[in-house]
């Protein structure tokens, strides 16, 4: 017969091949949502085009999001912590789905600062990917940044 042991690692290999399948599957859904964000963000930029102030924009793919269906969370307040203290509250432009952070920007360049920002959301609730959209210019600057955990 088969030693519990046998067994049991066997049932672990499967496991492990399924969690593997599991995130497979949910990196080829992010990367379809993330898709599917920036297509409606392209939309937005060539319908208003640039020169407006973030909150316009932000309004616009707000109504894009429900047309689209597509669940969000706006002007997301989140906690930062420090060895279990409540240092303060960061707040995120968009939660899409509870799998992406999106910061909308109307700057001139999406720089360095606004890179560590977003990677500091990521990390402070978790999420595994961003998007940094910056409308002021003639063609939609796109930043994807991803956590690594």
């Amino acid at each position: 017969g088969v030693t519990a042991e046998a067994q049991n690692m066997e049932e672990l290999i499967v496991s492990a091949e399924a969690q593997r399948e599991i995130k497979l599957k949910t990196r080829e859904d992010l990367n379809k949502l993330t898709d599917k964000i920036i297509g409606i963000a392209i939309e937005v930029h060539k319908a208003i085009g640039p020169g407006f102030v973030e909150r316009i924009y932000d309004q616009a793919l707000r109504q894009e999001f429900i047309n689209c269906k597509i669940n969000f969370e706006s002007q997301k307040q989140i906690k930062v912590n420090y060895k279990d203290v409540e240092l303060g509250l960061q707040q995120i432009d968009f939660l899409i789905e509870g799998e992406l952070i999106l910061e909308i920007k109307a700057v001139s360049r999406i720089n360095s600062a606004h890179a560590a920002q977003l990677i500091s959301y990521l990390k402070t609730i978790k999420v595994r990917v961003g998007l940094i959209l910056n409308f002021s210019r003639d063609k939609l600057e796109i930043k994807r940044v991803v956590n690594k955990f």
